[in-house]
């Protein structure tokens, strides 16, 4: 696997001219730019130059199918599509002025329990908010010149884009991956000693599994950062990743894909086990009556779902917004998770959306009813499992998924059964089928 080392100077060119080329061909601020790109350090370039000139990318995960990818495409509603051979000709565009700091966040797409992908929308931010975000960022991770940052996700998540772009904005290198694999990344560790790095505990788990195949890890040393976020970290990982990185160096933080929540030190989840950590600075958290965790943001961090104000509106209270996570705060301020939102399956540190999969496979010939639902998987976290009821054999479904839907939607393991569980007013009790199937105590 090739590894890509990006420096500040040379992501500068590439960013100016992005921004040329989007320019010259008559795109502007607060048009939408979608990316279905690999996985790649350019990528994260053309990201940040058209953010510095206000043009707002919308990354694509490249391994959606062309059904899927079209949908979103059309929501979108984009002035230019960029894929590998597009994103090269951009890369040879005139060079143009940039702005000190991104002028919006790059809108992500997430499903949520309608199952409809919605766009996370900030709009274009003036001079002094785009300066708040960016100094928000490089204030909590301490980003600097001398930083060496490991990528290990791709690019078309949020956290690589933050971490990383927040790295070469402070005149840092990138070590790109593309993709993770275990000993590509314990490699690059030893050659280019990285000083930052996010991973998913998936990854964590992955590096950490080369001992038992006899791989000694290189020295870790080097680092100053290891955050990780995207899915539970068990209590064992969390005490290896704390062992094995230098003290203090590994830092646990809690988001989504429309803002940030906590962030929490090692020492401070020592201290309260179990903790996602407190609200990142300049933010309050408050949990409601009903168990909900809401995040008090300044007006940098506001957001809104693209073109959908009903869901906007539900999603906000005053400046606070929720993504109706659950869960209890002690008295010194310290966030515990109850559950994450019981449509979610989190496998590998990618959110999969039940809903989604769900209406795709109720499609297939002879489903009568689904179920999508998560089961702890010691490699992924959680792996994609479905229940269904109707004439259909589980190679049968599985087909199905194979030709709809993303390699990372699929289901794993299909389970036909004579009825699937629900509440009194016949609402789905999809935390139950699990348990029902013998899966979960």
């Amino acid at each position: 696997m090739t590894v890509e080392v990006l420096t500040a100077a040379d992501s500068e060119v590439q960013q100016r001219r992005v921004a040329g080329a989007l320019g010259a061909r008559g795109i502007g601020a607060g048009e939408r730019l979608v990316l279905v790109t690999s996985s790649g350090a350019s990528m994260l370039s053309a990201v940040l130059g058209a953010l510095r000139v206000g043009v707002v990318p919308v990354p694509l995960n490249p391994a959606l199918l062309a059904e899927e990818r079209e949908v979103l495409v059309a929501d979108a509603d984009p002035a230019l599509v960029v894929d590998d051979a597009v994103l090269a000709e951009l890369l040879g565009g005139p060079e143009a002025e940039l702005a000190p700091a991104p002028l919006a966040r790059p809108m992500h797409y997430t499903s949520g329990t309608t199952g409809r992908p919605k766009g996370v929308w900030s709009g274009v931010l003036g001079d002094a908010d785009a300066a708040a975000l960016l100094a928000e960022e490089a204030e909590l991770w301490g980003f600097g010149p001398d930083d060496v940052h490991l990528v290990c996700s791709p690019m078309h998540h949020s956290a690589p884009i933050r971490f990383g772009g927040g790295t070469l904005l402070a005149g840092g290198t990138l070590v790109v991956l593309g993709r993770f694999d275990a000993a590509t990344a314990a490699a690059a560790i030893a050659e280019h000693r990285p000083t930052t790095a996010f991973m998913v505990p998936s990854h964590l788990q992955r590096l950490f599994a080369l001992r038992h195949e006899g791989v000694e890890l290189p020295d870790l040393g080097c680092f100053r950062l290891l955050a990780h976020a995207g899915e539970p970290c068990p209590p064992p990982l969390k005490r290896a990743a704390i062992d094995s990185f230098p003290d203090g160096s590994v830092w646990e933080f809690y988001g989504s894909t429309e803002g940030q929540f906590t962030a929490c030190p090692s020492a401070e989840w020592e201290a309260h086990p179990g903790t996602v950590g407190r609200a990142r600075p300049h933010r309050s958290l408050e949990v409601d009556a009903d168990g909900v965790v809401w995040c008090t943001v300044p007006r940098h961090a506001r957001f809104e779902y693209w073109r959908d104000p009903q869901r906007t509106a539900a999603a906000w209270r005053g400046d606070a917004f929720t993504v109706g996570d659950l869960g209890r705060l002690d008295d010194d301020g310290f966030l515990y998770l109850e559950g994450r939102r019981d449509d979610l399956v989190i496998s590998g540190g990618v959110n999969v959306y039940p809903a989604e999969v769900e209406h795709v496979l109720a499609e297939a010939p002879g489903v009568r009813e689904v179920a999508v639902f998560g089961v702890d998987d010691e490699r992924w976290g959680q792996r994609v499992c479905a229940a269904v009821v109707g004439d259909v054999a589980p190679d049968e479904l599985m087909a199905h998924a194979r030709d709809h839907l993303a390699p990372y939607k699929r289901p794993k393991d299909v389970y036909v059964v004579a009825e699937l569980p629900h509440t009194s007013t016949g609402k789905l009790q999809r935390l139950a089928v699990a348990r029902s199937l013998g899966l979960e105590p």
